[in-house]
């Protein structure tokens, strides 16, 4: 049975959600830019490429198995789908904000029918029902930030990463509604009946994840050194150790690493007398 996975087909979401199912191993082609579709080569694997906000929708359905999206679309859209695995990008917050010239600092002093600009009104009734405020929500598709400008809402709530645009807008952060990132969402009834293939692209995905935060190194070490590095380098299941042929004196090590670690490692292997020291980058780690 063919796997549907849907990706945002632009947005701040589009280029990474890519990138990573390229690094996969997934081969889309060298016309998916220009196609609402793509059939994986050597894969039983369609890429539909959606609009974000419509993939929790899509998944929910049935009509696609599993999407990438964000936390505050699922969470917007109400749709009943499992996720499956935090991606560790697209990072914001979806926030209440007012005009740095109000005054206002927490929600709870925004005055009952005041007008709240936003593409998120479910969150946005939610927190404000939660905080006993009565306001008239005024949905906007994008640009929320030049609302309180052109007098069309007194307030946002809108996504902020950095809040460089807040500011360029005269406008101030005062509450988070939701913390979100880039998530793998499940559809149900997918996950059971296309165990296997759910399972095995999330795998997939997540190996990519691991091993960009890996290096994998190299170096000749002095015998004699060799239990002092097997205690510095632990790696996945300890460093492997091989002879070098017609060396009795050194033996050749290779280990994985955590990127952060490359230097002082490096450095510390060149004390020990180590040679032939390098370092690779790892495409996937599977533990």
């Amino acid at each position: 049975m063919t796997l549907k996975l849907a990706v945002p087909n632009k947005g701040r979401l589009n280029e990474r959600a890519v990138e990573l199912l390229l690094k996969s191993g997934l081969d889309l082609g060298e016309e998916w830019g220009r196609r609402l579709y793509v059939s994986v080569k050597n894969q039983d694997i369609e890429v539909m490429f959606v609009r974000a906000q419509d993939i929790p929708e899509f998944v929910a359905s049935g009509a696609i198995d599993m999407g990438i999206t964000g936390i505050d679309q699922v969470a917007e859209s109400g749709e009943d789908v499992e996720s499956l695995l935090d991606l560790d990008f697209g990072h914001c917050r979806l926030c209440v904000a007012v005009p740095e010239s109000s005054g206002i600092k927490d929600a709870k002093d925004i005055m009952n029918g005041c007008r709240v600009a936003t593409s998120f009104p479910n969150l946005t009734e939610k927190f404000f029902s939660s905080i006993k405020k009565k306001v008239n929500i005024v949905k906007v598709s994008g640009a929320a930030e030049i609302m309180p400008y052109m007098n069309v809402s007194d307030i946002i709530v809108d996504l902020v990463s950095s809040g460089s645009t807040l500011k360029t807008n005269r406008l101030v952060a005062i509450n988070d509604i939701i913390v979100s990132q880039a998530v793998i969402i499940g559809n149900k009834g997918s996950i059971k009946k296309k165990k296997d293939a759910v399972s095995g692209m999330v795998d997939s995905i997540k190996s990519v994840i691991v091993a960009e935060n890996k290096k994998y190194l190299m170096a000749d070490v002095p015998e004699a050194k060799l239990s002092e590095v097997q205690k510095m380098f632990p790696g996945v299941a300890g460093p492997t150790v091989m002879n070098i042929a017609g060396r009795d004196d050194m033996v050749a090590m290779h280990v994985v690493i955590d990127k952060k670690d490359v230097y002082d490692s490096v450095n510390a292997l060149k004390k020990m007398g180590a040679k032939g020291i390098l370092t690779l980058p790892i495409d996937r780690l599977v533990p």
